[in-house]
């Protein structure tokens, strides 16, 4: 009974105060509409409340952390405050260097899908196999944890080990492998030397040193193609973006000039960034692939080559993230991503929430007909309206013949993007890959 008095006593002093503070502003509203401080009052007000009335103890580190948190999510889809943990994922993915067991993972569905282990990895070695279904890390379910959590439970120091529960495709009975970390490096351009002297550049993303990476696997192409190289495949699909500068450098390669993207914030043009006449690729076919999950840096080289009239653009409508991400260091090795600016084609289109149009739209082989949700930017909440001229309206989409298996049947496709490229494209069940790979041989003209 006593503890009852106190609590309602110590609540009724509460409320006689937020009925003080109301009449208090009301009476002075024109002073705090000119105090930008007020709502940190408001913010001092409840943390307080919640420290010396919720019904546990509770954490004031923890609190302040997830006012951060919430405050900055509520700007856009991509702005984000990143406690050191996730801050360290961060910086390892745009490094592509981390201690880890060396696998390709899907987190779209609700299961957590292997895509592929990396060659001579530790889960490579441990027999982990493309389709695997990871049911649990260290004896811990998957269900319902965030992308980030998965990620940090199957990181962590080299040396140190882990345990998953796999469930092979084909296979009800589980299986548990356990692991020993090792600090992995992730090549972020694959390349092969197709029918006819074609090259084909693959970017996974754009980290730390994917320009140097370009010009090495252009350097092989070369060698192998003895120095005739009749033209380039420069496949960006399931591309996610990445570091704006490397994707900068690798436009600049296919350039022989002219803008390559220009930034505004609030309306203003803040800086227009131009290609060199230093590329090595300045002319030759080229034929670009997108798809919906090409997004960021990825749409702005595709924009930039489309653009500048240098590659004919094949595939789907890319995610439509324009906007750039300025990364800040914080004390006690946090950090904050936010949003800065937005992202413009040469021509003046904005990318934000429209996405690049191809020149030659593809059937992707995979959407609502295959059991997939395709999000785009401007299907997330809060996202950040598209400024500046509209995209054109969608051409024809061409489709897979009849009688074709497409993509998103085949186990060897991935989102219908082919794991392991065939040397003559038009063999393939990525259809997308092989329109374009006869659109830079020839075979088929651009439409």
């Amino acid at each position: 009974m006593l503890v009852f008095k106190r609590v309602f006593r110590s609540c009724l002093l509460v409320m006689c105060s937020f009925v003080a503070g109301a009449l208090l502003s009301r009476a002075s509203a024109s002073t705090q509409d000119r105090d930008p401080y007020q709502m940190l009052n408001q913010l001092a007000r409840v943390l307080v409340l919640v420290e010396n009335e919720y019904v546990e103890p509770v954490d004031r580190q923890r609190l302040i952390e997830g006012s951060i948190k919430g405050m900055v999510a509520e700007l856009d889809p991509h702005s984000s405050y990143l406690p050191p943990s996730d801050y360290s994922i961060l910086l390892a993915d745009t490094e592509g260097r981390f201690g880890g067991i060396g696998v390709e993972v899907d987190f779209t569905g609700e299961l957590v899908t292997v895509i592929a282990p990396i060659e001579g990895s530790p889960a490579d070695r441990g027999g982990v196999r493309p389709g695997d279904q990871i049911i649990a890390i260290d004896n811990r379910s998957v269900e319902g944890r965030s992308p980030n959590d998965l990620v940090r439970a199957m990181r962590g120091k080299p040396g140190s080990r882990v345990g998953l529960t796999l469930r092979h495709k084909g296979d009800d009975r589980l299986v548990t492998v356990t692991l020993t970390r090792e600090v992995i490096s992730v090549a972020s351009v694959a390349n092969k030397l197709l029918k006819g002297g074609v090259g084909y550049l693959r970017i996974k993303s754009f980290q730390s040193g994917t320009h140097t990476e370009l010009l090495d696997a252009l350097a092989k192409l070369r060698a192998q193609a003895k120095g005739n190289l009749q033209g380039v495949l420069l496949d960006l699909r399931n591309n996610p973006g990445g570091l704006v500068d490397e994707a900068t450098a690798v436009a600049d390669e296919f350039l022989s000039g002219g803008v390559i993207f220009t930034t505004r914030r609030r309306g203003k043009v803040v800086d227009e960034v131009r290609a060199t006449r230093s590329g090595s690729l300045q002319s030759g076919p080229l034929v670009t692939l997108v798809n919906e999950y090409s997004a960021s840096s990825a749409e702005l080289v595709a924009g930039a080559l489309q653009d500048n009239h240098r590659s004919t653009v094949v595939g789907a409508k890319t995610f439509g993230k324009g906007s750039v991400q300025s990364i800040v260091d914080l004390p006690g090795h946090a950090g904050l991503k936010l949003t800065t600016m937005r992202y413009y084609t040469p021509s003046g289109r904005t990318i934000q929430a429209q996405g690049i149009q191809p020149d030659v739209l593809v059937d992707s082989g995979y959407g609502a007909d295959q059991g997939q949700n395709l999000t785009r930017e401007e299907d997330l909440e809060h996202h950040l309206s598209p400024e500046g001229p509209r995209t054109a309206s969608p051409r024809a989409v061409l489709r897979a013949p009849a009688g074709v298996e497409r993509g998103a049947a085949s186990e060897d496709t991935r989102l219908g993007v082919s794991r392991d490229i065939p040397v003559d494209p038009t063999q393939s069940r990525d259809f997308a890959l092989s329109v374009a790979y006869q659109i830079v041989t020839g075979v088929q003209r651009r439409r």
